[in-house]
């Protein structure tokens, strides 16, 4: 197999959109605007950022307002070239049309949706998989969507439907596929819907992995997802913090913050809190408390301890937005203890938060593990970088993504 990570991106943008209708009657529905560029802007704008250079998108409807708009792809730092057909033709043979176009691997993608793309981790489980085709698919456990495929525990799919009326689906392919040219060549020269003829067929054949997230994705698929795609959009800047060794002295090992006694501020987050509330950042705090499922304390003895936090804080002008806790026990294996990025994905869907774009800081290789998951950039407290010189120094001063906003 080769192992050349691909540069080009192929995306279908031929569709008419009419469940968006007035809204599509003189664009194509991936030029509707959020905060004043087209949604197929911000995909071009994440394509470009993981290292992909050419962009061939695949068109029908009105194509003359995409061409027009993004011309060569030079003014968005990529090479942008065009292949278009009729508006009646399906996604199979947009891709049979454009065949000659198309390099050995590529990464196949839907015009209607966002999702913050995350393809260094997407291709290491590619390569290992020695498959032909490999889906992004979100978990959907906050039945966001109807799902559409089956996923065994070895990360294959085991089921493809694209009608989602089978019984026992569980999650949503949602594009970003990583393909090799080859699956091209089980395409009739029908007019066929490419994923209903070939992603079945190489379901049969073992051929087809996925890639799973539980980080929501946004949509320009319906009137409905328009207002969740423009919050998604805005760029909340958020802020994740743990808690224990973040914010109050970290208890001994199997001991816990039972009461407000026995809370104490580590020197300086107070003032750090209040800096990231100035400079407009959403705070947000997940902590693991298996004391809890072990005894030592109520959930609302927890919460209790968290309002005279919230309290104390609100004196110093700064003020925590969310608290989330994990009461499991060590063992209980459930998805929201950490090192388990699940209290992640929580407040991602809850603040419509792009995590590959939102800090998480914790102080032990838990943390890092989750952050990883999640696709969060992770820093670590210590004795040399407490909370309060991260905040000054690699958070508030610098902004990586400040030129993205």
């Amino acid at each position: 197999m080769d192992h050349k990570r691909p540069r080009q991106v192929v995306i279908l943008a031929g569709g008419r959109g009419t469940r968006l209708a007035p809204l599509t009657d003189t664009m194509p529905k991936t030029m509707i605007k959020f905060h004043g560029k087209p949604f197929l802007e911000y995909l071009v704008e994440s394509v470009r950022d993981q290292g992909f250079d050419r962009i061939l998108l695949l068109l029908g409807y009105l194509p003359h307002v995409i061409q027009n708009y993004f011309r060569d792809g030079s003014a968005f730092g990529v090479c942008i070239d065009y292949s278009v057909s009729a508006v009646e033709n399906e996604t199979g043979l947009r891709l049979k049309l454009a065949y000659d176009n198309l390099d050995s691997c590529f990464l196949l993608m839907y015009s209607d949706n966002y999702w913050p793309l995350r393809f260094d981790a997407m291709w290491d489980h590619f390569v290992r998989s020695e498959a032909l085709a490999q889906l992004t698919v979100y978990t959907n456990e906050d039945n966001y969507s109807k799902s559409n495929v089956s996923v065994d525990a070895g990360g294959r799919v085991t089921l493809y439907d694209k009608s989602k009326s089978s019984k026992d689906l569980r999650g949503v392919e949602i594009g970003f596929a990583i393909l090799k040219k080859e699956v091209c060549d089980l395409l009739p020269r029908d007019n066929v819907n490419f994923e209903s003829v070939i992603y079945p067929r190489l379901v049969q054949e073992g051929q087809l992995v996925a890639f799973r997230t539980s980080h929501r994705y946004y949509s320009v698929g319906s009137h409905e997802r328009l207002r969740l795609t423009e919050q998604f959009l805005r760029r909340r800047r958020a802020i994740i913090l743990d808690r224990d060794g973040v914010l109050n002295e970290k208890p001994s090992k199997a001991e816990y913050v039972t009461s407000w006694s026995s809370f104490k501020w580590l020197a300086g987050v107070q003032e750090a809190l209040r800096l990231l509330k100035l400079s407009g950042y959403t705070i947000i705090v997940i902590t693991n408390q298996a004391g809890i499922a072990r005894g030592f304390m109520t959930e609302s003895e927890l919460i209790q301890v968290h309002e005279r936090m919230k309290s104390e804080l609100s004196a110093h002008r700064a003020f925590i937005d969310a608290i989330y806790y994990c009461p499991h026990g060590w063992d209980e294996g459930c998805f929201c203890r950490k090192p388990q990025p699940g209290m992640l994905f929580m407040a991602q869907r809850d603040f419509h938060l792009d995590l590959t774009r939102t800090y998480f800081i914790g102080d032990d290789i838990r943390d890092v593990e989750a952050g990883e998951a999640a696709g969060c950039p992770t820093f670590l407290v210590d004795s040399e970088w407490p909370l309060l010189r991260l905040v000054k120094e690699k958070i508030v001063q610098v902004r990586p993504f400040s030129a993205q906003l």
